[in-house]
Order: C-alpha cells, then sequence, then structure tokens
C-alpha cells in the first residue's frame, strides 16, 4: 500500500509537469493571434466612416456586377413569367400592324382630313410608336428576330419561300392606294372606314393570344395586349360615331 501511495504521489509532478509543457508552446501560438486580432479591432473602432468609401470598386469590377445583377433578374423574370410562340408572333405581327396604321394616319394633315380626323391621327401615331418600340425591345432581350417596320405584313417563310402576310385587319396593297389618292371629306371616310377595319383585326389578335393556352403570362405581352384591347375598343366606338355623322352628311337634304 505504501509503495502504491509513493506511486500515486509520484505521477502527480508528472502530469502537472506535462501539463505546463503541453501548454507553453500553445500559448505562445495563440497570445500573437490574439494580439493582431485586438490590434485589427483597436484600428477599426478609430476609423473614420469615410474610410471604407475612400477605397471605391473599381470600373470593371462595378461593370461585371451590373452584368451579373441584370443577367439573374432576366433569369429570374423567365422563371415567373415564361413567354411562349405565340407571344413571340403576337409582338412581331404587331409591329407591322402598327406601322401600317402610323402611314394610315400620317397622310392625314397632307390629304386635307378635317381637324377631327387629324386629331385621331396624331394621337395614333403618338401612342403606336411609343408601342413598336416596345415591342421590338421585347423580342431583342429575348433574343428572338425583330421585323421591319413595313406596311406589308410579316415576312413568312413557307415552302423554303418568303412572303409577307398581313396580319388580320391590315389593309390591301389596292386599299393602301384608294387611301392615299382620297382627299377631303372622301379621306376622312375611307380613312375611318379603313381605320375601325384595322382596330378590328388588333382586337382580334388579342383576342387569339389570350384563347391560346400558355399564352401572355409574361408580364410585358399581358400589359400591352391589355392595352391594345382596352385603346383601340374605345377608338374604334369614336370612329364609328364619327363615320356615322359623315354618312349623315353624305346622304342628307
Amino acid at each position: 500500500m505504501r509503495s502504491s501511495g509513493r506511486r500515486a504521489r509520484g505521477i502527480g509532478p508528472v502530469v502537472s509537469q506535462t501539463t505546463t509543457a503541453m501548454r507553453v508552446p500553445l500559448l505562445r501560438r495563440v497570445t500573437p493571434a490574439l494580439f493582431a486580432l485586438a490590434v485589427g479591432a483597436c484600428q477599426g473602432s478609430h476609423s473614420t466612416p469615410g474610410a471604407m468609401a475612400a477605397q471605391p470598386l473599381p470600373a470593371s469590377g462595378l461593370a461585371a456586377g451590373g452584368e451579373i445583377a441584370a443577367a439573374a433578374k432576366a433569369k429570374a423574370d423567365s422563371a415567373r413569367y415564361p413567354y411562349t410562340a405565340a407571344d413571340v408572333h403576337f409582338m412581331s405581327g404587331m409591329i407591322g400592324h402598327h406601322a401600317q396604321a402610323i402611314v394610315m394616319s400620317g397622310w392625314a394633315p397632307s390629304h386635307g382630313a378635317s381637324p377631327s380626323v387629324q386629331t385621331l391621327a396624331a394621337r395614333i401615331i403618338n401612342a403606336q410608336q411609343d408601342e413598336i418600340v416596345t415591342m421590338q425591345r421585347w423580342l431583342r432581350d429575348r433574343h428572338q428576330p425583330v421585323p421591319e417596320t413595313t406596311t406589308t405584313g410579316m415576312r413568312m417563310v413557307m415552302d423554303g419561300m418568303e412572303h409577307d402576310m398581313l396580319m388580320p385587319g391590315m389593309l390591301t396593297e389596292a386599299q393602301m392606294k384608294e387611301l392615299d389618292a382620297a382627299r377631303g371629306r372622301d379621306f376622312d371616310r375611307l380613312f375611318l372606314t379603313f381605320m375601325i377595319q384595322h382596330h378590328n383585326g388588333a382586337v382580334s389578335m388579342v383576342k387569339d393570344l389570350f384563347g391560346t393556352y400558355g399564352a401572355a403570362q409574361d408580364e410585358t405581352v399581358f400589359k400591352f395586349a391589355s392595352d391594345v384591347n382596352v385603346d383601340q375598343t374605345t377608338e374604334i366606338a369614336r370612329m364609328e360615331r364619327m363615320l356615322a355623322m359623315i354618312l349623315l352628311e353624305r346622304h342628307g337634304p
């Protein structure tokens, strides 16, 4: 028992020395690191708010960050608002549709149109020019072909050959020539007659779009198509009243 007690007492100093020996190198390693952290904290606490602003990101870094953010937003928008082939067809076809209406309206001042018809024509030009820009941007942002702003409709490829296809309501070449040859009251009558036809075609395009499964889920397409439906339906009613007045005057005593 005594010898056992001596061994127990002998173990104590050995363990203490070993532990001390292990702690010393550990403290030597830890202390410099803690000291460095403390110095950094002190320096940070005494820095001024402008110190951080004095180190702007390089221009290349800002540009890269902006491109990444824009790409991320476009990806998120595409995930939330997917577009379909019907959306692309609608936006592409409506560019030529609007372009023809602008040409028709542009003839009003030079063809002796009445003040009321000229006011209507100017309103059509202002609205549809802006909408063409919106449609072109929408197609370009989605890497889709952007058709030319011609009055002959949308160019289609059928059986390996290109054809100009008139969208619903668009005037034929003969109708455009007839309108261009008219002057004064005859121009008013033809303009209103043909523009009612033209607007009805645009409204039918919107109905076809909304009737296509999965179409018009994209926010821009939905808003634009809805605006076309409301605006042109309203203008149809206004033009029908104007045309009725002209016809009454024409057949009056």
